[in-house]
């Protein structure tokens, strides 16, 4: 079984590789590396955009909330992570007739707000994609370890090696013509991995009532998702490629749709499980790990496609996220060349590689970094509002900061514990500091832009 198992995982890695590389037309320039501007069709968008956004965290994540928490707040998760590719199709084609040779969100807030935005929205972008990669390969360790007898380092390696290859000779290009293939190969391996599991199941084999929180919580956790998944999102830098690399407006707004569409049924069927493994009385394990606990009846074979499936659901972030860091750290140097390009990629992911392979939990750093994406979130968007200043904008930014330590500082007693709130102790994400940082950014730039709104059109 160790063998087999191997073999089929280095197996979809390779493949991967060569679905990448067959096609050896070269890089035509740094920007088409960066971009492949103008040169992707709806369908090549929506299937880019449900691999890329898609990781091994949706074998974890919706099925726990689907578990504790219960169907609004796992319908809540659903549309927040399908809701980032709603607001591409709306924003995205404003912005490329704003800045049709554009290449990242933080280009577009220099132009309207100056450098001092630009460099906060592109640390905000990096924190929180290095946070997403970090995850995504600790996850593919820790799903190794649980599935096989393979060291899960050796896979960390091998993933990160793999998707390197490509992104570094191929750049945004590879990256969506490996998407495709992974977004096929994952519907397909969950269709499989989900049936062949409901067949397993014994007969009468519910025996609790179906998981449902009180319709409070369940509310809370949804609108927490909501703001915390869609304002980090907006700062993928990963999606904004995507943006650019759209053959026109129409097929940008089609692919995003289809994204989003193509996300929700997804995030359902996962939370579902979860909720299964409820209802049946299985122990989810501690931590919870019901979409893993409801396996234990299934054949063991089942392990090998799971383990495919999460190498595909990783390298299919993963890659996404090494040529969108890339492309924004390339982005804010000119001068930098093709090949500089390229060893900036490797290069960055370097200490990524060695954080995954502590085993660590980033989950504490990441809700932060949801959190610093919320306080700036809306000010930013807001610049496709000629009336909006790069006063207001930010303002409201620095404004969400204190909104996000508010309820906490005034529920405490002090700064610090208003501080100690958001960042997030129990790796728990509460609704206050992200309803917090959205309000208070969202009304300080609305009161500055009433009391003096841009008077001139902010670009040409």
């Amino acid at each position: 079984m160790l063998y087999a198992t191997a073999a089929a995982v280095f197996a979809a890695l390779v493949f991967f590789i060569w679905v990448a590389l067959r096609d050896r037309t070269p890089v035509a320039s740094l920007d088409d590396y960066l971009t492949a501007r103008g040169s992707q069709n709806s369908t090549a968008l929506g299937l880019s955009f449900l691999a890329s956004g898609m990781g091994a965290w949706i074998l974890f994540v919706p099925p726990e909330i689907g578990a504790f928490v219960g169907p609004i707040a796992l319908v809540g998760y659903a549309l927040s992570a399908a809701l980032p590719f709603l607001l591409l199709a709306w924003l995205g084609p404003a912005i490329r007739q704003l800045m049709p040779h554009g290449r990242t969100l933080a280009e577009f807030a220099q132009e309207r707000f100056g450098l001092g935005l630009r460099l906060w929205v592109s640390a905000l972008s990096v924190l929180y994609m290095l946070c997403f990669i970090t995850a995504e390969l600790t996850a593919i360790g820790a799903i190794t370890g649980l599935l096989s007898e393979l060291p899960g380092s050796l896979v960390i390696v091998a993933v990160a090696v793999s998707t390197l290859i490509y992104t570094t000779w191929g750049g945004l290009r590879a990256s969506m013509v490996t998407d495709r293939w992974q977004a096929w190969l994952l519907l397909a391996l969950l269709a499989i991995v989900i049936g062949v599991t409901l067949l397993s199941l014994p007969q009468n084999a519910v025996t609790q009532p179906w998981p449902a929180a009180p319709i409070e919580v369940s509310l809370n956790v949804a609108l927490t998702l909501l703001i915390a998944v869609t304002a980090a999102n907006i700062f993928h830098q990963g999606y904004w490629q995507r943006v650019w690399s759209a053959r026109s407006d129409t097929e940008l707004r089609k692919g995003a749709l289809l994204g989003g569409l193509l996300t929700v049924p997804v995030m359902l069927a996962m939370g579902a499980l979860g909720m299964l493994c409820m209802a049946m009385g299985k122990n989810p394990g501690s931590p919870p790990i019901p979409f893993f606990a409801l396996l234990s009846d299934a054949p063991a074979w089942l392990a090998v496609p799971v383990l495919v499936l999460a190498v595909a659901l990783v390298a299919s972030s993963v890659d996404t996220l090494q040529s969108g860091i890339a492309s924004l750290v390339v982005t804010a140097r000119p001068q930098v060349s093709l090949g500089a390009a390229r060893w900036i990629t490797v290069l960055l992911m370097l200490p990524v590689v060695w954080v995954s392979l502590q085993g660590l939990s980033v989950l504490r750093l990441f809700l932060i970094a949801d959190l610093l994406c919320a306080t700036a979130v809306v000010p930013v968007l807001m610049g496709l509002w000629q009336r909006m200043t790069p006063t207001a904008a930010v303002a409201g930014a620095v404004a969400g900061l204190l909104g996000a330590v508010l309820p906490g500082w005034v529920s405490g007693g002090s700064l610090s514990a208003g501080l100690l709130a958001a960042s997030f102790p129990t790796s728990v994400p509460t609704l206050a500091p992200f309803a917090g940082a959205l309000l208070a950014s969202t009304g300080v730039s609305l009161l500055l832009v009433w009391r003096k709104p841009q008077t001139h059109k902010p670009l040409a």
